[in-house]
């Protein structure tokens, strides 16, 4: 059996009544390679002049590299770099945080025209050597900087880093990848061995990996040296992801590193508001959560 461990979605709320599936870190397995954050957002349906309450306004991160993925809706991000986004499915959106960003999440495309939200959200920390860098924007799509092939009932996509001899256009930092699959019922597809460190996500649908049934809302942790064997039950999509590990992190609200001492500066310094709001978007913001100023 390939799979060591089976993780389910939590119930999270993200403040003001986005509720997401939030899968890692978790108890048991605190990272996947260097993805250290993993949150599934929606289905979620969305009518015209939904409250700005459901928007995520502007916060910080240091220490990672955040990577917004959409099956559908929108969402427009504003950083303090001073990058405008709209974010379509199938795009890829990586921030690098570094040493300090800060940006929003606004839906303000379902607010005027309404939308059915449905997208991942992940984290991947930074090596120690970079941990410190410059924060990046990059705003990637089509085939020329994300890879894509269709192969016996699997549509696939290399949202970041590398695998098989291929290799996405996301500016990655450590030996990682992270790939979309759209399988049809009864498609089979092995994904290789590659990394030691490695997952399977059912983001909708239902699959089995190596004749073990896998739901939605389920991660399923691989076993290090093995290639595993992915057959659709039904209509699914899933997400795959890992890497090499890059020792150990930790986390505090939205701050990412190695070091406590680090973590604990983060917070002081946006709890004194000496972080920059977003360009364009600097009327509001999201306080630490109680007890950690």
């Amino acid at each position: 059996m390939s799979t060591e461990l089976v993780i389910e979605k939590r119930t999270h709320d993200l403040g003001g009544g986005f509720i997401v599936g939030r899968v890692l870190p978790f108890r048991k397995r605190r990272m996947v390679g260097p993805f250290v954050f993993f949150d599934h957002m929606g289905p979620l349906e969305l009518a015209p002049g939904i409250a700005r309450s459901l928007d995520v306004r502007p916060h910080p991160h240091i220490g990672l590299a955040t990577v917004t993925y959409l099956y559908n809706g929108r969402i427009t991000h504003r950083d303090s770099l001073g990058f405008e986004q709209e974010i379509l499915p199938g795009q890829v959106n990586w921030m690098v945080a570094g040493r300090g960003i800060t940006h929003s999440e606004r839906l303000e495309y379902a607010r005027a025209h309404g939308a059915n939200m449905h997208g991942i959200q992940a984290w991947v920390a930074l090596p120690t050597e970079h941990e410190e860098t410059d924060p990046a924007f990059y705003h990637l799509h089509g085939a020329s900087h994300l890879p894509e092939w269709q192969e016996d009932g699997v549509s696939s996509r290399l949202i970041a880093g590398e695998i098989d001899g291929l290799r996405s256009g996301t500016p990655t930092h450590s030996p990682l990848f992270y790939m979309h699959w759209d399988m049809q019922p009864g498609a089979c597809k092995s994904l290789s061995k590659q990394y030691s460190e490695r997952a399977v996500y059912v983001a909708s649908g239902e699959i089995e990996i190596d004749g073990n049934r896998l739901a939605a809302g389920h991660m399923a942790v691989l076993q290090s040296g093995h290639a595993a064997q992915i057959k659709a039950v039904q209509p699914s999509t899933v997400m795959l992801l890992g890497g090499e590990s890059i020792g150990e992190r930790y986390l505090s609200w939205n701050f990412v590193s190695s070091s406590k001492e680090r973590l604990a500066q983060a917070r002081e310094d946006w709890d004194a508001q000496r972080m920059k709001l977003p360009v364009g978007d600097d009327q509001e913001f999201m306080p630490l959560p109680d007890g950690l100023g």
